[in-house]
């Protein structure tokens, strides 16, 4: 943030199913209160007038099977507001369980993103765990403040998913839970903030985390649009369409209930084990009482065909008709396939409201729960969970009633206290109504949004990590250098010095790096031994790791590491070649992860026969032979070359401005395509057949000095 400008924020929310207004709510698992307070509280962030910009980032998808508006790039929503979509896992729309694969990618994408606008954000804010790996990635590089708000944790659901019964390797299965708690693990420990709804999210949830320290949190509730969720009793200008849309709805009720002039109970919650609406059904249908003074309204979500939705809806909106049958619940029970979030759902719950009825929220665990400061909002009392965030609403708002929900009697018990007592009923409703400003007003959410930020960016300019961060140099770099070391960078001292020099001269406007068959521990070791520069980023093992300078350490590329690990067969390769006479397995200290060394044995090795071997054996692979001697093995998708492509897109440097110098056969992909390529005079015979070709200056000098010659020869440092 600059003087003249004001506070640019982006806000993380991954799955891709959120849209500037009517937002799908209940369409399936990755749309409920998370994608509504997203929405809300960057829109009412974005009115503050201290703030320039915010940007919600989110995954582009573009799917026949959902609304063509998530696949708009771009979607303004304000003039300091709009939605970012950032490709990743290709266009088909995937729920969040199995996004976990693609997020490196959306990393990549974000940071290119970053990039091309010029401008840093000053806190970036991640949504749910995918969100909080991506931000927990940006900030590494770019040493960006960073908030996080979970809304749900893995290690909770993980113990509420075993008490229903499930085993691990189905929760695993379905989940990739396991990834989840890993990656929020981390986000606990590399944020700056996190904030909750609730301290019993702090204290019972967070608390279960190895990497939990409390001074870290900050309790802050989420808020609701109080004018949009005005009282039952109250009447607005638009009262007319309000009505039009409360016919509608009574209508829709109609066609499931008997007896219109009863109360109605409601919930309104997407079709999840953890809602427990089994519970509630369960509690309706063994209270006969209950029947005959009620009726019951399950809004679960957005459903065309049950057979075709995802296997965890399916399951429970089956099970939701079985124990309709099992009860005889009809005329009784009303289960409606869709609802209108945007104009709706307000009216629902004023109707509701006017017919004397109690929301339900039966969850067995509730980190906070929308739908229930809704409810209040409009007058309508509510029986919740004792577990979550329903313990600080109802403690705020004194407007309904806490159960056990593992005991379906607790649920029927606590509806009937309410509806067989007006004055209670009355007082309840006034409570909710009369409460809910003082404590769930987006106002005073936002002011207390805002200060986090500004003491989080004053921190910041105090403690400048982000100007030491890997990140911050790729951002501000308009070229690149990157050279192999042995018998290129060094082999004359006075010409490393030289180019030294040069280095330290350039360093603010240009990137300095280096790529090897080394190790990054080798490679670091013989950059100090000739009291060289430390590069901003090592591409070591032959292109097959890629690290970044961070102060004195150096962070390992794990973008690069999955991109390159698709169908590597390390183990099969090992074996396959194990029998091979004209080939030695070099020693353990030489092989990586992803690279397989060999020293060739003899003069007239058939490379063709190994890679026909690898075919044969359906591995694909990328072999590497250099000065005659050596056999490196990699994943098809790495080499020098690649990886250095690799960095010019994620950092967004052109081809053009990027300047390759080596001497070997290792070196050759990395100086073909259309990047500046430079070849040292004592180069190895492995490269005379690139002479002639395109953009490749073989110098007249050798080492270092043919580096600085090659780069005159390209006027590379022009302008500078």
């Amino acid at each position: 943030m600059t003087a003249k400008q004001g506070i640019y924020i982006q806000l993380y929310n991954i799955h891709g199913l959120i849209r500037g207004n009517n937002l799908e709510l209940g369409r399936d698992a990755d749309t409920g209160g998370q994608t509504k307070y997203v929405l809300e509280l960057a829109k009412s962030i974005s009115q503050n007038d201290e703030v320039d910009s915010v940007e919600i980032v989110t995954r582009y998808i573009n799917d026949k099977e959902v609304s063509p508006d998530y696949s708009q790039k771009e979607e303004i929503i304000n003039n300091k507001l709009k939605i970012v979509r950032i490709s990743c896992g290709g266009g088909k729309y995937i729920r969040k369980e199995l996004l976990w694969n693609h997020l490196e990618e959306f990393v990549d994408k974000s940071i290119k993103y970053i990039k091309s606008k010029g401008r840093l954000p000053d806190i970036i804010h991640s949504h749910y765990a995918d969100a909080g790996f991506v931000c927990t990635e940006l900030t590494k590089f770019f040493g960006l403040p960073f908030i996080h708000t979970g809304h749900s944790l893995g290690k909770n659901k993980l113990n509420n998913l075993l008490k229903q019964g499930l085993k691990h390797e189905d929760i695993e299965k379905r989940y990739k839970i396991l990834r989840r708690i890993e990656a929020e693990e981390s986000v606990i420990f590399n944020s700056d903030k996190i904030i909750t709804s609730t301290n019993q999210e702090v204290t019972d949830q967070y608390g279960l985390y190895e990497n939990f320290t409390p001074d870290k949190f900050v309790v802050i509730p989420p808020s609701i649009d109080i004018e949009k969720f005005y009282p039952f009793n109250e009447r607005r200008e638009w009262e007319e369409e309000s009505q039009k849309i409360r016919d509608r709805i009574r209508d829709q009720l109609w066609k499931f209930f008997i007896n219109m002039h009863k109360p109605i109970i409601l919930a309104l919650c997407r079709p999840e084990k953890r809602k427990n609406i089994a519970g509630l059904i369960e509690a309706y249908g063994e209270n006969k009482e209950l029947q005959s003074k009620a009726n019951l309204a399950i809004f679960a979500g957005i459903r065309k065909d049950i057979t075709q939705m995802p296997d965890i809806e399916r399951e429970v909106l089956t099970e939701m008709l079985l124990l309709m049958d099992k009860y005889n619940l009809y005329g009784k029970m009303a289960i409606p396939k869709r609802h209108d979030f945007e104009y709706e759902v307000p009216e629902l719950y004023r109707t509701t409201a006017e017919t004397r009825g109690v929301f339900v929220n039966s969850a067995f665990n509730e980190p906070f729960g929308l739908t229930l400061i809704e409810a209040a909002s409009t007058g309508l009392p509510i029986v919740a969970t004792d577990d979550g965030g329903p313990r600080d609403i109802i403690s705020n708002l004194l407007n309904g009633e806490l159960v056990d929900v593992h005991d379906p009697r607790n649920i029927s018990e606590a509806i009937l206290k309410i509806l067989n007592d007006e004055n209670l009923w009355l007082s309840y409703s006034a409570n909710g109504i009369n409460r809910i400003k003082q404590f769930y007003s987006w106002e005073a959410h936002t002011k207390k949004y805002i200060e986090i930020v500004k003491n989080l960016i004053s921190e910041e300019k105090e403690y400048p990590n982000i100007l030491l961060s890997p990140g911050m140099k790729f951002f501000k770099c308009k070229r690149l250098i990157i050279v192999d070391i042995d018998e290129t960078l060094f082999g004359a001292k006075d010409s490393a010095d030289q180019f030294k020099n040069l280095l330290s001269d350039i360093h603010d406007t240009t990137g300095f790096g280096v790529a090897t068959g080394r190790t990054i521990d080798s490679a670091k070791q013989i950059l100090q031994e000739h009291d060289f520069i430390m590069p901003d980023v090592i591409i070591s093992s032959v292109g097959s790791e890629i690290y970044y300078k961070k102060e004195n350490e150096y962070i390992y590329g794990t973008g690069w590491d999955v991109h390159i690990s698709r169908q590597w067969k390390r183990d099969e390769i090992v074996e396959l070649l194990r029998e091979c006479d004209f080939l030695e397995y070099q020693g353990e200290n030489t092989q990586r992860k992803h690279k397989v060394s060999y020293n060739i044995r003899t003069d007239d090795m058939d490379i063709d026969s190994i890679r026909n071997l690898l075919i044969q054996n359906k591995i694909k692979a990328n072999l590497i032979v250099s000065h005659n001697a050596y056999l490196d093995i990699l994943p098809s998708r790495a080499s020098k070359g690649r990886a250095v492509r690799y960095i010019s897109y994620r950092w967004n440097i052109p081809y053009e401005s990027i300047l390759i110098a080596g001497d070997s056969g290792n070196d050759e992909d990395m100086l073909t395509g259309e990047m500046l390529g430079i070849v040292v005079s004592n180069h190895t015979d492995e490269l005379e057949k690139l002479k002639g070709k395109r953009k490749i200056y073989f110098s007249d000098k050798s080492y270092a000095a043919g580096i600085m010659d090659g780069i005159n020869h390209y006027q590379f440092l022009r302008n500078i």
